[in-house]
């Protein structure tokens, strides 16, 4: 399991996601392309995973 929120990216949101990594990677890649206007790359996402380990 593995949890991303939006606040530890330097955003002023309160946007959360916890579940399996692919689940993860996606739905915090929708929601920052969504809300915040930034694609990031699935890559980009796992490093993100990577570094909070």
């Amino acid at each position: 399991m593995v949890k991303l929120v939006c606040r530890d990216y330097g955003f002023d949101c309160n946007f959360a996601v916890e579940g399996k990594a692919e689940s993860v990677l996606n739905e915090f890649g929708k929601h920052t392309d969504e809300e915040h206007g930034i694609d990031y790359s699935k890559e980009a996402l796992m490093q993100f995973i990577l570094r909070k380990s």
